[in-house]
């Protein structure tokens, strides 16, 4: 992470800091939240320790989203390479995942949240594509992706397990640089 610290309106995105793990981790195990995450339960240590290597992986430029000092998400970006042949620019790809605290839910901080990610990922980093991925049941999520600008580009059916719903529809969104230029200009 290159230390980058975004504002909005309403937020301070910024590092994770190593004080900032408990208090995540105070609404990341939470089973309301675990319910539509992949990784439905995480080990502290091993938590902490996936933090503190994300902050010296030049590719990862994940946040935690701050409301008046205190953390109430985070937003997690990925640069990667994109599929091609030999001569492909590197690093021009990123994934976009977000954890919110519920107690902060529907007042719209995640949307802004990914909204300046996506703006840092586009204009900062030089991002000419972004994507994030989904349980199609997820309305919160698919909301965020979508009041974003994001695209549905996949609805794959009955493509994800979960633990509790068995075999489930997925989606993934994906936003392209220029159409980002054209929905926040």
């Amino acid at each position: 992470m290159q230390g980058s610290t975004l504002h909005t309106d309403r937020l301070e995105l910024r590092p994770v800091r190593d004080e900032d793990v408990d208090r995540i981790l105070e609404y990341r195990n939470l089973p309301q939240v675990t319910y539509w995450l992949l990784r439905t339960e995480v080990e502290p240590a091993a938590f902490r320790a996936a933090w503190r290597r994300a902050i010296a992986d030049p590719d990862d430029h994940s946040m935690a989203v701050t409301l008046d000092g205190v953390v109430i998400g985070t937003v997690s970006l990925d640069l990667r390479d994109g599929m091609g042949q030999p001569g492909l620019p590197s690093r021009t790809e990123a994934e976009v995942g977000y954890i919110f605290d519920p107690a902060h839910g529907g007042r719209g901080y995640a949307t802004e949240a990914v909204a300046a990610v996506v703006t840092h990922a586009f204009e900062q980093l030089g991002a000419r594509r972004i994507t994030a991925g989904c349980f199609a049941d997820n309305l919160s999520s698919v909301r965020i992706l979508e009041k974003i600008g994001m695209r549905r580009e996949q609805h794959g059916v009955r493509d994800s397990w979960h633990a509790e719903r068995g075999w489930v529809d997925g989606y993934t969104y994906a936003l392209l640089a220029e159409e980002w230029r054209g929905t926040s200009a």
